[in-house]
Order: structure tokens, then sequence, then C-alpha cells
């Protein structure tokens, strides 16, 4: 949409936050186009995700604040209104650059059918990735992270089945470490599959394994788990966490927070679309019983209220659902 009236306010490249927020829905918008329910869906979704991290962001940032171009932001509010109304009141189910990678990897599905090459789809989602958030900026005083943009895509399949689908997932796009916990915790609730939510909770939010319930699971050596780095263009192997989570071979020590990586996300599009490898993979100790995992899932609501209240959000427990939502998640 071109610029119409700005207010006026500093400029919105003076903050990565914003500037990235702001662009990133340009770009989803242009995708978007012409929309259908599915992509409007992840319209939707964007949108609502993006305004509660600039809610909790320091500093904060309004959805005004984030779409300086007044004509956008009428035309939004017009067509999406829930997530003006509803950020500051329910949480997202996952972090807005999730959304990103579904949109790119509808689109380019969309263009292939009926040359469903898995290789060669895997490499152009990769590279339009890259290009998306090329141009996107630093923040200086976090390591130059960059805002909302994530910086590993993972991508599972199994190689027992010729050109078999391939599934994709992205690392938390968050900055800070109470916006990465309370994503990965609604993630468990109500994004992936129970599979993955419980390998997750297993260590959720202290990366200590709880004596009492054990939802890891391993992956069968016919499943292909690969995460690369996006700004670096190169093969990431696993970290320790994703050992632990998921089985994975590695000589990684580093431990980052357990649901933060690409995997996650990734393995659990796998488990949901993909019976076959669920049931292989499924969680063998015997400490993971319903009664447990009640017991763990109980242990990380508190954590999770507790780390919504220290960002001063008041949330009464409901996770959003984009108004044109189609259960389509999976990357397809």
């Amino acid at each position: 949409m071109a610029a119409a009236q700005q207010r006026e306010e500093p400029p919105i490249k003076e903050d990565p936050f914003r500037s990235n927020a702001f662009t990133l829905i340009e770009e989803m918008l242009d995708l978007s186009y012409p929309p259908s329910k599915y992509t409007a869906g992840l319209m939707d979704e964007i949108l609502h995700s993006i305004f509660f991290l600039g809610k909790i962001n320091k500093p904060p940032f309004s959805p005004e604040d984030i779409l300086s171009d007044d004509e956008m932001l009428n035309a939004l509010k017009g067509r999406y209104p829930q997530p003006f109304e509803l950020y500051s009141s329910q949480l997202p189910r996952r972090s807005p650059f999730s959304c990103v990678l579904d949109m790119i990897v509808h689109l380019t599905r969309e263009t292939r059918q009926g040359e469903r090459q898995e290789e060669e789809i895997e490499r152009e989602i990769i590279k339009w990735l890259q290009d998306l958030i090329r141009p996107l900026k630093e923040s200086k005083k976090r390591n130059k992270k960059k805002p909302l943009v994530s910086s590993t895509i993972c991508v599972s399949h199994s190689t027992e089945t010729q050109n078999a689908v391939r599934y994709y997932g992205v690392s938390m796009s968050t900055i800070g470490p109470n916006p990465g916990k309370i994503l990965i915790a609604a993630s468990c609730f109500s994004s992936w599959d129970s599979s993955v939510a419980g390998a997750v909770m297993t260590y959720y939010p202290n990366k200590v394994k709880r004596e009492y319930f054990d939802g890891t699971i391993i992956l069968p050596e016919h499943v292909r788990c690969q995460a690369f780095n996006l700004f670096e263009n190169r093969v990431m192997p696993p970290c320790r966490s994703c050992r632990n989570l998921f089985g994975l071979t590695t000589n990684e020590n580093n431990e980052w927070p357990y649901g933060n990586c690409a995997e996650a996300e990734s393995v659990s599009n796998l488990l949901r679309h993909v019976e076959e490898v669920r049931e292989q993979a499924a969680p063998s100790s015997e400490t993971c019983t319903e009664e447990n995992r009640q017991k763990a899932a109980e242990c990380v609501r508190k954590e999770l209220e507790g780390f919504v209240r220290t960002e001063r959000f008041k949330w009464k427990g409901q996770f959003y659902t984009p108004r044109n939502l189609i259960l389509k998640r999976g990357n397809n």
C-alpha cells in the first residue's frame, strides 16, 4: 500500500523492532495477494503475534506505532479487526516468523503443482527466506540479532520414501528471555504436536529435566532432521537440547532453551502429518503417563502465567485464534 498521511513521530527506521515489524507486515500483505482463506488467516495471525510482541517489547510499541502509514493502519483495522482488539488480552500461538515460513512454503508448493521435487522446493524456500530477511535491521544492543527474524530453519522428512514431503520449522523470532519463554509455552499448549510439546515440557523452562515426567522422543534413523543458518547459509548440527528432546546425534555442547530451536517446529509438523513416524518416535519412558503429563503441563502453565505477569500483561488464559484460520498447519 502506498504511503499516505504520516503521523508526526520519530522515523520508523530508528528502532529495529519497529522497522522490521513494519517491513514484515508489508511483505506478508504482498505475499497474501490475491487473498485466500488460508493466506488471510496467516496475515491475521502475524498481525496479532507482532502486536503482542510489540506490547511487551522494551520500549513497547502499539499497533499505531508500528503502522506509521495511516492508510495501511486503517485498511488493516477494517480487514483484520481482531488482532487490534485482542493483542492486549490473548497470547499468540507461535512466533511471527512461523507465519512467514508457512506463507512461503504454501506459495512455493502452489507454484510447483504437478512437479513436486522436494529437494528443489527446499532450496527455493530457503533462498526466499534468505532474500526476505537480508535487508531487515539488526539490534545493536542485543548481539546484532534481527528482531522478529528467525536465524535458523529446519527440514524434516523420512528418507525411506522417495521424494517424501518435507516439513519445515524456524527458531523463535524473539529477543530477550521472557518473550521466548512465553511463546515456547504457548506453542506447547496450542500449536505443536503433543509429542513435541511433551518433550519440551520435560525441561521447560530452566533446562532441568523433571524427575517425575519424561516425554522426550527418539526419531527413527531414517528421518532426516537438518537445520540451516539462514544468515550464514550453512548447515547447523543439532544442539545438546535437540539431542535430549529428539535423540538427534551431535557433538555440540551448546544447550539452547528447550523449544527455541527450529527443530521443534519442524519435527512437530512432521509428526502431525506422518503417522508412521509419530508411532515410531513415541515416548518410551515409564514416567510418561497421562497423569504425569498433566502435572507437568500444570507446572508449565504456572511458569507461563508468571512470565506473563512479569511483562505486566493481563491474560485470562486464552490463546489467539485468527478469524480466518484453516487448520492447515505443517507447511501444507
